[in-house]
């Protein structure tokens, strides 16, 4: 078997690993996509480096500038990645002593690889909790517009997904608006836990180099460094809260997504999805497939894998480093982009959606949906103990269901003969439009109620 040296390493490993231990150990095929955290991680630690008299201005002028050029040979596609180097460290180190020589061998004074990786990938999650919250945005400001449209528009509210009281369309959309408020919220909190630099933390006892740890922090953008140099390298709770975070919002998604294959289908007739977001069928014409709201339902078996593997992987390790943390990285980037894709495409189903007004009204006043407003109404009016009436409600939904009506197709006199108190104003409770307009406590269904939650969350977006 052909063995090739690793460089890098030199004496002791000179021979090199073998092509099984390469193919194990390598991580340049999927790492590479911290190659900008990468070399902004090693421009700051050069600069510090320099600042704090350990390498000469001029090794630090001549790194930082061959940096750049390495970065931009990855970012027009020229740059020669190598399995034999393993990783994104090795890889842009190599290219970096091509480009300027000697100097390139002092970058890695006063650091590790392990505390070098975890700066990159603690960098890589940041942006990437700060890309998901402008995306959850993007999707609340689509739910918005629906909510709008149809702040007034009746519709069946479900328990148990059976008919229960109506609500508006507006309602319905807005209380999706507070789910993806919730995820932006835990983003934002897991940001905030993340935002502390483990630069300087070296293999994982610190470094006798008088380093400036605040310094490189600070031109990372971080609010401060790592107190515990152990913790620094032994730490993935940053890609943890992401998955945590990114698996509660796949939920969400696929709730959403569920209802709109429900909504969409021919019993229901609810909303029509665009062209955009629906394909034919191969064999029966009339079709028009939800198949990107079904690949989104998809997405969160993905995304939950990835928070239950990095789980597995982090669970048994004693600190600090192993190199089973080596595979951190593949699954939260793949559920990074999942959950990205999948966000991206239900903002442009939510905007493109035509809901189906007709047959949401006419859904809301099937199943004796207002059954609860003539209760209510019994107590307020007649002054009836709740559970009583609930039993005289319950006794004229028989009634009416045995003779195959609604409860507002009941004559008075049919009223009357269950309990003699009923006067005709309950008639004014009992169609689907005056129950939703009833509703008007706080965070109720009520079209005001809706307009008012609209403006609220407008408010906040625009701030």
């Amino acid at each position: 078997m052909t063995k090739t040296a690793n460089s890098m390493w030199g004496g002791r490993f000179a021979a090199g690993p073998d092509a099984i231990m390469e193919a194990i150990n390598a991580s340049i095929g999927f790492d590479r996509r911290m190659a900008s955290q990468d070399i902004a991680g090693s421009r700051a630690h050069a600069a510090m480096l320099a600042a704090c008299g350990i390498i000469t201005d001029k090794d630090a002028d001549a790194i930082g500038e061959g940096l750049l050029t390495v970065l931009s040979e990855i970012e027009a596609g020229d740059f020669p990645f190598s399995a034999a180097l393993e990783d994104i460290h090795m890889n842009v180190e190599a290219r970096l002593k091509d480009l300027i020589g000697e100097p390139a061998g002092r970058l890695h004074t006063a650091r590790s690889r392990n505390d070098q990786v975890a700066v990159d990938f603690r960098l890589w999650v940041r942006e990437q909790c700060d890309a998901v919250d402008s995306a959850l945005e993007a999707l609340m400001r689509a739910l918005i517009g629906q909510a709008e449209a149809g702040a007034d528009w009746v519709m069946p509210g479900f328990t148990h997904l059976q008919v229960a009281q109506p609500v508006t369309w507006g309602h319905h959309m807005m209380a999706y608006v507070e789910m993806f408020a919730r995820d932006r919220s835990r983003f934002a909190d897991a940001r905030v836990r993340m935002n502390t630099s483990p630069l300087g933390a070296a293999a994982l006892a610190g470094t006798s180099f008088p380093i400036d740890r605040h310094m490189t922090a600070a031109a990372l953008g971080f609010d401060r460094p790592m107190s515990n140099s152990l913790d620094a390298v032994a730490d993935r709770d940053f890609a943890l809260e992401f998955l945590a975070s990114a698996s509660i919002c796949a939920m969400h998604l696929s709730r959403l997504a569920e209802e709109l294959v429900i909504w969409s289908s021919a019993q229901f007739r609810f909303v029509k999805m665009s062209d955009k977001w629906s394909t034919g069928s191969s064999i029966m014409p009339q079709k028009r497939n939800p198949d990107a709201a079904e690949l989104i339902r998809a997405k969160i078996g993905r995304i939950f894998g990835a928070n239950v593997a990095l789980m597995t992987v982090m669970k048994g390790l004693p600190l600090t480093y192993s190199k089973d943390m080596q595979e951190d990285k593949e699954q939260t980037f793949d559920a990074a982009d999942s959950l990205m894709l999948a966000l991206a495409a239900m903002s442009g189903m939510v905007a493109d959606m035509q809901a189906n007004v007709p047959s949401l009204e006419a859904a809301a006043a099937t199943g004796f949906s207002t059954a609860t407003d003539l209760a209510d109404w019994l107590v307020r009016e007649l002054g009836l103990p709740f559970r009583d009436a609930h039993h005289v409600t319950g006794t004229l939904v028989a009634m009416a269901e045995g003779k195959g009506e609604d409860l507002p197709d009941l004559t008075l006199a049919e009223m009357q003969s269950v309990h003699d108190g009923i006067t005709n104003s309950v008639f004014d409770v009992l169609g689907v439009r005056n129950s939703v307009a009833s509703r008007v406590s706080y965070g109720g269904t009520a079209p005001d109620q809706v307009r008012a939650r609209i403006a609220e969350w407008k408010g906040v977006l625009d701030a």
